[in-house]
């Protein structure tokens, strides 16, 4: 997938920026929600098919060489677990695709800056961003429910809400003011 790294930067900080600011209004309504999200089945199937969906397009992509005869049959199988998971699976469903979207929007993300490294070092604020999501989404894979503990503590007064909610809207900010202005050109 080729996407400007300046959209996938406007995109993505005004994408992540919007629960953040929801938060900083309605710190209470966020809680709520966000504590929901772990066990949210419906969701967590939307994000499941999205997740495996997203990763059969990159295999799709991929020269394997070595397995070229199997990629068919690779590819029947990834999407059959991901069909079972919905089935079999139910518990945290939605962190484990919230985990799978993650992996594959950092290989967008690491892709879409990779050529541009040489240009400006501020394409390392998006590959970190893009590390991050890595980390995240194997520590979700491997213990989904720390996501849920994670949540519950940061969600736990309206006042931790806000000073988390600031801090990444900040952050989204930021990551909106580079693809609007440094990588404009890429």
């Amino acid at each position: 997938m080729n996407v400007k790294l300046s959209t996938l930067a406007i995109a993505l900080g005004l994408i992540a920026a919007a629960p953040q600011a929801y938060g900083l209004v309605n710190p209470k309504g966020l809680a709520e929600w966000a504590r929901k999200f772990p066990r949210h089945l419906p969701l967590g199937i939307a994000l499941m098919g999205l997740g495996t969906a997203w990763f059969l397009y990159n295999l799709s992509l991929e020269s394997i060489a070595d397995f070229a005869a199997f990629k068919p049959h690779m590819m029947v199988a990834f999407a059959g677990i991901g069909l079972l998971a919905c089935i079999f699976v139910r518990d945290f469903l939605a962190v484990r695709g919230l985990a799978i979207v993650l992996l594959c929007l950092a290989k967008l993300m690491v892709d879409s800056g990779r050529p541009h490294l040489e240009d400006t070092s501020w394409v390392l604020v998006i590959q970190g961003w893009a590390y991050v999501f890595v980390v995240a989404g194997i520590w979700l894979t491997i213990s989904p429910w720390r996501l849920r503990n994670w949540i519950e503590w940061n969600t736990n007064t309206e006042s931790r809400t806000r000073f988390g909610c600031a801090v990444r809207l900040a952050f989204c900010l930021f990551v909106v003011a580079l693809g609007a202005t440094v990588f404009r050109k890429f």
